[in-house]
């Protein structure tokens, strides 16, 4: 036999999908489990397709989860995020991904790593890569997670059960700190030309700056944006240099591709989403368009849109400036390039450094294959 199978699901999370996999089904050291998820998922491709692997040539659709018994008193599960790099032999265990989170919970009790009762169930989650706890609330039915119902979210065709994911204490997710550098805004040099940026690390670390500084909007869409010439050239010298800011980094060169993440963000006003309808301004709060490993997202990472939503709470920051109030229940609608999506957190200052107690997503998920991943016997 030329090939070797791995029990796998594959799962869409929010507008993510991912391989999942048991812990007891991999190896136990990282560069063994590294050369098989790259080799499942098709990278590295030059031609950044992954035509020979279960990924979809974009990084959202380029990752992996190992979920397992937890090793945190106050959890029922250990999640382990891995992104895989498209077009590079690289695989990142650095950051964590929001979306895929949703699909935790779920995949725990379908796999009956816990118990779960019919109705509405909490499922604790440790996020090991960030070390955070994330409460993960869905509903139950003979025993399953539910998947369908009505729930709608932008970058997804039809709707689902509706999951609600706290973030618990979310600040300092990499860096320690919710502001690494104790400012609401620090200057960043790009090849001699000087950027105003806003570093917040909550979930995962993220550098804002204003669309308008590079002569955007922020209401283009992500083609438009990866066009533009010198913009993709110089987010990323950005975002290298907010990472060594951050003290992710001793120097930009040292910088992986994953963390941090940059994102623009801009006033509401009207867009054309990439499902062709028109998102009136006055129907949202704030604009962004986030990078995720060296490329236009066309949604939002869901651990971006809880990063916004506390960015914007945080009074002086860019997206604070830049966004309007949030609404009497704490949410802050999100326009991003497939529609809008709500966000919530909970910050407070404690003896003047800014702290975020809790952010909140909604999301929905689905199991969409179960049974073995193929890759090659000479790994």
């Amino acid at each position: 036999m030329s090939q070797q199978f791995f029990p796998c699901v594959f799962y869409r999370g929010g507008t993510s999908k991912g391989m999942f996999f048991h812990p007891h089904h991999l190896p136990k050291d990282r560069a063994g489990i590294d050369k098989i998820l790259l080799a499942a998922i098709g990278s590295p491709d030059p031609y950044e397709r992954q035509l020979n692997g279960m990924g979809g040539g974009l990084s959202s659709l380029s990752k992996a989860v190992i979920v397992g018994p937890s090793t945190h008193p106050d959890a029922d599960v250990d999640y382990t995020f891995i992104q895989l790099a498209v077009d590079e032999p690289v695989a990142d265990w650095t950051n964590t991904c929001g979306n895929l989170s949703s699909a935790v919970g779920h995949f725990a009790v379908d796999e009956r790593l816990v118990s779960a009762p019919d109705g509405e169930v909490l499922v604790r989650i440790y996020q090991t890569n960030t070390k955070k706890l994330i409460h993960s609330r869905f509903e139950v039915k003979s025993g399953k997670a539910v998947t369908t119902g009505d729930y709608l979210i932008a970058g997804v065709a039809g709707g689902g059960g509706r999951i609600r994911l706290d973030f618990l204490a979310p600040d300092g997710a990499v860096t320690g700190k919710l502001l690494p550098t104790g400012n609401v805004v620090d200057t960043l040099d790009s090849d001699g030309e000087a950027f105003e940026a806003t570093l917040i690390d909550a979930t995962s670390p993220i550098a804002y700056v204003d669309a308008a500084a590079l002569g955007l909007t922020g209401a283009e869409s992500p083609d438009a944006i990866e066009a533009t010439p010198g913009v993709m050239d110089k987010l990323e010298r950005i975002r290298r240099a907010a990472g060594v800011l951050m003290g992710i980094a001793t120097s930009p060169e040292k910088l992986g591709p994953q963390t941090p993440r940059i994102a623009m963000v801009g006033r509401a006003r009207d867009f054309v989403s990439l499902d062709g309808e028109t998102v009136k301004g006055g129907d949202f709060d704030i604009a962004t368009r986030m990078l995720s490993m060296g490329r236009v997202h066309r949604a939002i990472p869901g651990s971006g849109g809880l990063n916004l939503g506390v960015a914007t709470q945080v009074p002086g920051t860019i997206p604070n400036l830049l966004s309007r109030p949030a609404n009497a229940e704490g949410e802050v609608r999100v326009a991003n390039p497939s529609g809008l999506v709500s966000v919530g957190a909970v910050v407070r200052n404690d003896s003047g450094r800014w702290t975020a107690d809790s952010a909140v997503l909604f999301r929905t998920a689905r199991r969409l294959m179960q049974g073995e991943v193929a890759v090659p016997e000479n790994l």
